[in-house]
């Protein structure tokens, strides 16, 4: 079996970390991870434009074979978790018109298959990363959690439950999506 590569992303408005492996078989090895990083001025749509612009290039430039995202934290302020819902739609878009499949993680399961307990700290997922993927760079910490989601991926990636699958889509979507791409 040959190695397949997976794109981890920690979606964010201001800072969608990404990071990418190789994994074959037990064996991971990192690639590269950085962030997109969206200036706070501007329009939410303009930003939400940048945030996609920026992903294109992550994807076509690392071509992954399938991308993991982590779920949306709810937040206590709705305007705010509002907003990071629609970072995570454009996360999720990127990778979906690129016929990649994409997988969803809730932050306690990520947390739990790295650190071993699901309500670890920061620093315990960072320090894991560092340890199991020596190369990283992670020059900020959404680099470190989205290559966390890579790692949860290679180890619960076999669970079709986890997937979005554009084909499930209902016929009318589909051809809408062909209409206006």
């Amino acid at each position: 079996m040959a190695a397949i590569k997976l794109l981890g992303l920690d979606p964010g408005l201001r800072f969608t970390g990404w990071g990418v492996l190789a994994v074959d078989g037990n064996r991971l090895c990192h690639i590269a991870d950085g962030v997109v990083a969206v200036a706070a001025s501007g329009t939410l749509a303009d930003r939400l434009a940048r945030l996609y612009r920026g992903l294109e290039v992550v994807v076509a430039t690392h071509m992954p074979d399938e991308v993991a995202v982590e779920e949306t934290f709810v937040n206590r302020n709705p305007v705010s978790t509002l907003k990071l819902g629609q970072a995570r739609g454009v996360v999720m878009l990127v990778p979906a018109l690129a016929s990649l499949p994409v997988y969803e993680y809730s932050a306690n399961l990520i947390k739990k298959s790295l650190v071993g307990t699901g309500h670890a700290t920061k620093d315990q997922v960072t320090m894991m990363i560092r340890t199991l993927l020596p190369g990283a760079q992670l020059e900020k910490p959404d680099a470190a959690d989205a290559l966390a989601v890579a790692v949860c991926h290679a180890h619960h990636r076999t669970a079709p439950s986890r997937r979005f699958d554009p084909a499930a889509l209902p016929k009318a979507v589909k051809v809408a999506a062909k209409v206006t791409g």
